[in-house]
């Protein structure tokens, strides 16, 4: 079995909750603001947090919810969702994490599914919350900032002083949902130790610091922003601005009047970024890097963003199911169109997806992880997990990537997004990369349509660059300049935008459906 070992050694986990570690980074510093809310600057300190978390956990308790109980968040990102998340956990409860643009019938499947007791939204949100828990076991829906009906303020009780007795490693502290490699949106079941385990990894290898500051449009429902700003970044002692979606001017001036550090990002914003006029009506300066996730990024446009900023540019890379992070590009060891190197406490292999057989070194394969941040599994799916949790406690991601001698981690693409064109395999990813590498892209989408001669033939979807007129005719001139004949694409059809989920991944199935 070839086995690649974290180059960057172990870490201690500490046997805390995940709340508890939060409140190491925010004790001593009582009067510190923590987090704004960026659209109208409220600010919340680090004692008002201590405080609110505690006797939030401590009225669930007092009504019974907790310990032992499932609250589930429909909200954006804002101030008051770390508390009501830690406030759960704290109480030992679980928390499951709603992405807020679902439908009552979407919400409705999640709230049955994790067994929720109590449904904690804003006024926005109220009506769809209502609809959606007809049928569930909700008996309470308390919104934040009511005028009427039970506020979050009617919840909070008597302090709640110590974290409730729990397992650490088998608690279930959170439940966000992820299709995983296939199918349906799963459970995937974390616990604190798995929280712990990555915050921890995270840190060794970060090097986030009481001086950062993030504006954090990535939505903490999604394990990328829970992990990486709600939990790591409040952790080290650093600061958030949260927003409730993404609209690129606020974005901008949110980071210039708050001089945020450090960005956490997706492609498609490393892409407008890159190239959008409005960047340079800003001061961006503070800006010392910007950390892309949640899918692959072409080494164009992580070079031209970093280059636009005057900052490091960097990628990473994880899944839902490892809590999530298992690659980190680390401060000095920068490969352009790498994932980085998997962070500490971290194995991972390279397999043949066909034959289960371990890759010869350098070769292409299915990645798969082992460490303490992976998952416990998917709730109330034994054969899904069955699928994706290997003997020795290996995680299949479905993602097909080369490791280098030097550990650096490439990503190919996904095993279900694979083009079979006259036998060969074409990555929609590198073909992506190139597409969105001309000026006058600002963004390209490849999905396989069925062929009956060569049985699938590339298809890219691409929307212009403001400003921009470029046609079929120059992007075949340049796709020819940088990709083998068999990656090109058949045919090309511009559009205003290709669709993506929260986390900022392509929904092929939605091109695919318009083929």
């Amino acid at each position: 079995m070839t086995r690649y070992p974290s180059l960057h050694g172990t870490v201690d986990v500490p046997d805390i909750s995940i709340t508890d570690m939060l409140f190491r980074g925010l004790s001593g510093r009582a009067q510190e603001v923590v987090i704004v809310d960026g659209p109208t600057g409220r600010e919340i300190r680090a004692g008002e947090m201590i405080d609110r978390i505690k006797r939030l956990a401590g009225g669930l308790t007092e009504r019974g919810v907790l310990p032992g109980g499932t609250v589930a968040i429909l909200a954006p990102n804002m101030p008051e969702y770390p508390i009501v998340f830690h406030a759960v956990a704290w109480g030992g409860g679980t928390v499951t994490t709603i992405n807020p643009t679902y439908t009552a019938p979407e919400i409705r499947h999640q709230l049955v599914d994790a067994g929720a007791r109590v449904l904690v939204t804003v006024p926005a949100f109220a009506d769809v919350a209502r609809d959606a828990i007809t049928g569930t076991a909700v008996g309470d829906i308390v919104v934040i900032g009511a005028d009427s009906g039970l506020s979050l303020d009617d919840v909070m009780g008597a302090p709640l002083a110590a974290q409730a007795s729990v397992d650490l490693a088998r608690h279930v502290v959170v439940l966000p949902y992820s299709s995983g490699t296939t199918g349906r949106p799963k459970g995937v079941m974390l616990s604190h130790r798995n929280l712990v385990a990555n915050v921890t990894q995270s840190a060794a290898v970060s090097r986030i610091g009481p001086a950062d500051v993030a504006v954090a449009f990535l939505p903490f429902f999604h394990i990328y922003g829970m992990t990486v700003l709600m939990n790591l970044f409040l952790q080290q002692q650093a600061k958030l601005v949260t927003m409730p979606r993404f609209e690129l001017e606020l974005f901008l001036r949110l980071i210039e009047t708050h001089r945020a550090t450090r960005l956490y990002i997706v492609p498609p914003v490393a892409l407008a970024l890159a190239k959008h006029p409005l960047v340079d009506q800003f001061d961006l300066s503070s800006v010392e890097e910007i950390f892309s996730g949640a899918a692959p990024l072409g080494p164009d446009t992580e070079i031209a963003v970093g280059r636009r900023f005057g900052a490091r540019s960097v990628q990473g890379y994880g899944m839902t199911e490892m809590s999530p992070i298992s690659h980190m590009t680390v401060a000095g060891h920068v490969r352009h169109g790498s994932s980085g190197q998997a962070v500490p406490s971290t194995e991972c292999r390279i397999v043949d997806p066909v034959t289960l057989a371990d890759a010869a070194p350098g070769q292409e394969g299915e990645l798969w992880v082992r460490g303490p941040q992976v998952m416990m599994g998917y709730l109330n799916n034994p054969a899904a997990t069955a699928e994706t949790l290997m003997p020795e406690g290996w995680l299949r991601t479905g993602d097909l990537a080369v490791i280098d001698d030097d550990g650096f981690m490439f990503i190919r693409d996904r095993l279900k997004e694979l083009i079979k064109y006259n036998g060969f395999q074409v990555a929609p990813a590198e073909v992506e990369a190139a597409l969105c590498a001309h000026p006058g892209v600002s963004d390209a989408a490849v999905v396989g349509r069925p062929d009956e001669a060569a049985g699938e033939v590339p298809i890219a979807f691409v929307v212009r660059a403001p400003g921009s007129d470029v046609d079929e005719a120059a992007l075949q001139l340049h796709v020819k300049a940088c990709l083998a004949t068999y990656k090109h694409p058949g045919a090309y059809r511009f559009v205003d935008s290709v669709p993506k989920s929260a986390s900022g991944k392509i929904l092929r199935r939605e091109l695919r459906a318009g083929l």
